[in-house]
């Protein structure tokens, strides 16, 4: 079984084929420097720079693959969540190649790919909880089984990574903000009060919006009262805190549902405090964790053709009149 997968759900372009379970290549052009310039990704450059990515990134996958198209078994694409314009890229050019090829095609979801990226590390064991953390979203998912998917808390606001970005900006640092204030908390001390969102409410849900325009706010007054902003220190203080409230939860969660295995996936999962908290804890309830490698941490077509050739063996494929939906649910993975 040759799966060619493709992701395009933000700012990578991606192409992966996946032989049995030989990850043959997985090529990622990514337009990080580009949306630097603006603080954060321009959906509409997104869309543009995929259009003229995305054959370049196919025929160099399939190139390191040593494959042809005439080998490939089927398509898999991430049809959402995401950028609508950045999905559509993705899902025309499988579409194209599904019809052509007259192969069958699989629509993945994001967080679920993300989810089962963790299989390139060992065989995922449940039930299982996975962490989803990244610019987009943070969620509590709960398996009971492979391939059943129950959202048990998210955020009702921003999304940590989101709050990562929004923090660096006014902190004067670069986009992405996730590794810029995780490099600078090491060298600080946690000086600086700041709120914790939905401490002990009783729910996995998540909150950032308050703490983002806590922290804007304490960094503007600072200012205007001439008082230096000690940035090492600030980030210390804002990572403890957002870190603090993604492991809190999902401690809550594993003992409320005799989790077996928990997963850590999405771009913030390559934070080392996270990995650092999440592992102190998972040992002391004895719970195996599992994190992916860094590679595995971004947006990449690896992870959809992981979950794709899972979906193929159980014969779930779309009809080419599919559309991409960025509001797409994980619980609904099979409804197109």
């Amino acid at each position: 079984m040759t799966i060619l997968a493709i992701e395009t759900s933000c700012d990578e372009t991606s192409c992966a084929i996946l032989k049995d379970d030989t990850l043959l290549s997985n090529i990622v052009s990514t337009q990080m420097e580009v949306h630097a310039q603006y603080g954060g990704v321009m959906p509409e450059v997104a869309s543009r720079l995929h259009i003229e990515k995305i054959t370049i990134v196919i025929n160099e996958a399939l190139e390191s693959a040593g494959v042809s198209l005439d080998d490939i078994d089927a398509f898999a694409v991430t049809r959402g969540p995401g950028l609508v314009g950045a999905l559509h890229v993705g899902l025309v050019a499988a579409k194209t190649l599904a019809m052509l090829y007259k192969k069958p095609l699989i629509p993945v979801h994001h967080l679920a790919a993300h989810i089962y990226a963790n299989a390139y590390v060992k065989p995922l064991q449940f039930p299982l909880l996975a962490l989803v953390v990244s610019g987009g979203n943070t969620e509590l998912v709960y398996m009971k089984e492979d391939l059943d998917f129950k959202i048990i808390g998210e955020t009702r606001d921003d999304a940590i990574g989101e709050c990562y970005d929004k923090v660096a900006r006014v902190l004067g640092l670069s986009y992405p903000g996730g590794v810029p204030i995780d490099n600078l908390a090491k060298r600080g001390k946690c000086t600086y009060k700041l709120p914790r969102p939905l401490h002990s409410d009783g729910t996995y849900d998540f909150s950032y919006s308050g703490l983002k325009t806590n922290v804007i706010n304490l960094v503007h007054s600072l200012e205007q009262k001439g008082e230096e902003v000690n940035v090492p220190d600030m980030c210390a203080s804002f990572q403890k805190v957002a870190i603090a409230q993604v492991v809190d939860k999902t401690i809550a969660a594993i003992k409320d549902y005799n989790i077996k295995n928990v997963v850590v996936c999405g771009g913030v999962s390559a934070n080392s405090y996270l990995r650092e908290r999440m592992s102190e804890e998972c040992a002391k309830l004895g719970v195996d964790l599992t994190i992916p490698p860094l590679w595995c941490t971004t947006d990449n077509a690896a992870m959809v053709a992981k979950l794709g050739a899972r979906l193929y063996e159980k014969g779930i494929c779309a009809p080419l009149s599919v559309a991409a939906d960025p509001n797409w649910r994980i619980e609904d993975y099979k409804v197109f």
